[in-house]
């Protein structure tokens, strides 16, 4: 059902274009740990659906087409790559339902007026789907796109534009980062455990921990944060774990396939942590995808290895906290070029040398 809780939205946006400059303050960077980025968000769209996700990710949204996935935009089908600023989605087709996040998505944009004007290039062609736009009382936007997946859209400032390097298409956009993903966690569930994790086996700072949430810094201005559903307290769930037949070398462990979205980040030192990860046999293989690194050698030559569980390190025995899966990716490769798709302009000095 169609839903735009725009009541004032014509005279809000004005309203929004003279108070922006006053209500806005800059966000003061943050410390960067082992995590250097979170590059992106892997979430299906409805399969035969090309149309909303257009709709949603480059009319509305203003995100770039990834020209590396452009012939399937020319072709409507298949995967497709919107980008804003260093960060991207990756948007496979589903089989054949679209996946909602239990979480919710932040962006930044210079101007949010701006985005509220789009509405009107995209109301008609998603009069049937979940497609929901609010004014906060802060002044952000809420955003439902088609499938019901939440965003909330806040003014940012062009700091926010990874200075790093950008993914193609995104300095002629407006948009400028991925500012926070919130994924939300079962109730009572250990904070100190996933504080621990990201401490102890990424290397990250964590910019808060209390009994209710826990923020990690993942880039200068970007943010990972887990938190309870603040509406909804039944069952989380991030995975969606499938028993596929696979042929396997002598030796290796065979795992399901996850269906489910999954984040990827970059690290500094890619090695060591996927030694820890190792360690408390954390590593995941999802064969649904051609890269499948069971080693730490298959790892370095992929440049990517898989965590699908989230544990407390000071007490694996305990199981998971919750799972989702992440894509840890190397920003080198084996020779000491930088991997293809790494939106950095230059290798960062931490990553010099690192794998080994």
């Amino acid at each position: 059902m169609f839903l735009v809780f725009l009541a004032a939205v014509v005279s809000h946006t004005y309203a929004l274009s003279a108070s922006q400059s006053s209500k806005h303050l800059p966000r003061t960077q943050q410390p960067v740990g082992n995590i250097l980025i979170l590059d992106h968000l892997n979430i299906n769209h409805e399969k035969g659906r090309h149309d909303w996700l257009k709709a949603f990710y480059f009319d509305f949204l203003n995100c770039a087409v990834d020209p590396r996935k452009q012939e399937n935009i020319v072709q409507g089908r298949k995967t497709l790559w919107a980008n804003i600023g260093a960060n991207q989605f990756h948007l496979p087709e589903g089989k054949p339902d679209a996946q909602v996040l239990n979480g919710v998505i932040t962006l930044s944009y210079p101007n949010l007026s701006t985005v509220l004007h789009r509405y009107d290039k995209v109301k008609h062609l998603l009069q049937e789907t979940k497609f929901a736009v609010r004014v906060e009382d802060d002044e952000s936007l809420s955003v439902d796109d088609p499938w019901g997946n939440v965003f909330r859209i806040v003014q940012g400032d062009n700091a926010e534009m990874d200075s790093r390097g950008l993914q193609p298409g995104s300095k002629e956009k407006d948009g400028l980062a991925l500012r926070d993903l919130t994924i939300h966690t079962p109730p009572g569930c250990s904070m100190q455990g996933i504080a621990r994790f990201y401490e102890e086996i990424m290397g990250a700072p964590i910019l808060q921990c209390s009994s209710q949430s826990v923020v990690v810094s993942v880039g200068p201005f970007q943010t990972l944060t887990f938190a309870p559903n603040p509406t909804d307290d039944s069952v989380v769930l991030h995975v969606d774990l499938r028993d596929e037949q696979q042929e396997l070398a002598s030796g290796y462990s065979s795992f399901p396939s996850n269906y489910g979205p999954h984040i990827s980040i970059y690290l500094a030192d890619f090695s060591e942590s996927y030694r820890k990860a190792d360690a408390l046999k954390l590593v995941y293989v999802n064969p649904r995808f051609k890269r499948q690194a069971y080693t730490l050698d298959q790892a370095i030559d992929d440049c990517m290895f898989r965590i699908l569980d989230i544990v407390d390190p000071y007490q694996p025995e305990a199981g998971p906290i919750l799972s989702l899966e992440h894509e840890v990716r190397s920003v080198v490769k084996r020779n000491g070029d930088k991997y293809r798709s790494c939106p950095f302009d230059e290798i960062p000095d931490p990553c010099q040398g690192a794998l080994s």
